[in-house]
């Protein structure tokens, strides 16, 4: 909370734009708040190790470290600002109801927003300002682990790719980059669909197409490579080789799937950011994190092959399974 209320404030924007050391009297006037309000949070931001402090004759200067600039102001290219502020307003709401989770097995979309539990999207997606807030922080994700995933196998052969649940467009963006001879399309909901064209992706960009639908209820089309960002981690076993399966089916033959998930040890130990994400997965959707193993059962059960694991040291890792 003290990192998400340091960036709601601007405290770190303002000190990146300024470019020098800053009292927290001089930080509390710019921005707007009581002067012993500011000065406890930009001391717990210096215990995060998220600004620093330098006492002189004169008082106490804060400065932004490294980290900040980089991931919490909203300017930079890496900038996590809009996932960051997504986790403060709509997932902690539903951590406040962790218990119920564990009690029930199922999101707490209706405790926290009077929201049915029962399309956790439909929750997510409940406003077009909610919609626009999800999609700008999953971008931003990628803005950090994109390349990683997508240059975990060559996929270079693959010029014909579908990103089922692509969303605002950052991994596309990141495909076409890495493998300029391939033509993205993004397969999303109607309303996601619009958004991405609006906001997201630049009409000049000609290699990124769109293909507005339900991948659950409606076809997809056939392609060489499909790529489930995220996806699978949303739903139960059962959802996912249903998914699965439809994916198999309209697969050219030599083609494959790539998934990108945060993978969790074979005995489950760890990382722990894996298992605190899928305790979030508990309170937000259907799904879980997997091992690679549990992955590769569910590629195996629609019917994929020779698949293959690669550990990105990041959060995210990839899973490539061929047709």
């Amino acid at each position: 909370q003290v990192m998400f209320t340091a960036c709601e404030l601007g405290v770190f924007d303002l000190l990146l734009e300024t470019g020098e050391a800053l009292s927290s009297d001089t930080i509390a006037t710019r921005l707007g708040t009581s002067t012993t309000g500011m000065e406890r949070l930009l001391d717990a931001c210096v215990g995060l190790k998220l600004l620093t402090v330098e006492l002189t004759q004169e008082g106490a200067f804060y400065r932004n470290t490294e980290i900040s600039n980089i991931y919490l102001t909203k300017s930079s290219p890496k900038s996590q600002y809009h996932i960051i502020m997504y986790y403060s307003n709509s997932v902690y709401s539903c951590w406040h109801y962790l218990a119920d989770a564990v009690r029930e097995g199922r999101n707490q979309y209706e405790r926290a927003f009077g929201i049915s539990s029962n399309d956790p999207f439909g929750a997510m997606y409940r406003s077009e300002e909610e919609m626009l807030k999800f999609m700008a922080g999953q971008n931003s994700v990628w803005s950090i682990c994109g390349r990683d995933v997508l240059a975990a196998f060559d996929l270079s052969p693959f010029t014909q790719i579908y990103d089922l649940g692509g969303g605002g467009g950052a991994l596309a963006q990141e495909c076409v980059s890495l493998y300029p001879n391939s033509r993205v399309t993004i397969y999303d909901l109607p309303e996601v669909v619009q958004v991405a064209k609006s906001h997201f992706i630049p009409r000049e960009e000609c290699r990124i197409a769109f293909h507005p639908g339900d991948f659950f209820n409606d076809s997809i089309p056939e392609a060489e490579l499909y790529i489930l960002s995220k996806i699978l981690h949303d739903w139960d076993d059962d959802k996912c080789r249903q998914l699965l399966a439809k994916v198999y089916n309209a697969c050219k033959p030599g083609g494959g799937v790539l998934l990108v998930e945060s993978l969790l040890n074979e005995d489950k130990s760890g990382p722990l950011e894996t298992q605190l994400y899928s305790m979030n997965m508990l309170v937000q959707t259907e799904g879980k994190e997997r091992t690679s193993a549990e992955y590769s059962k569910l590629l195996e059960a629609a019917g994929f092959g020779d698949i293959h694991v690669k550990r990105t040291g990041k959060l995210y890792d990839a899973v490539l399974g061929r047709k």
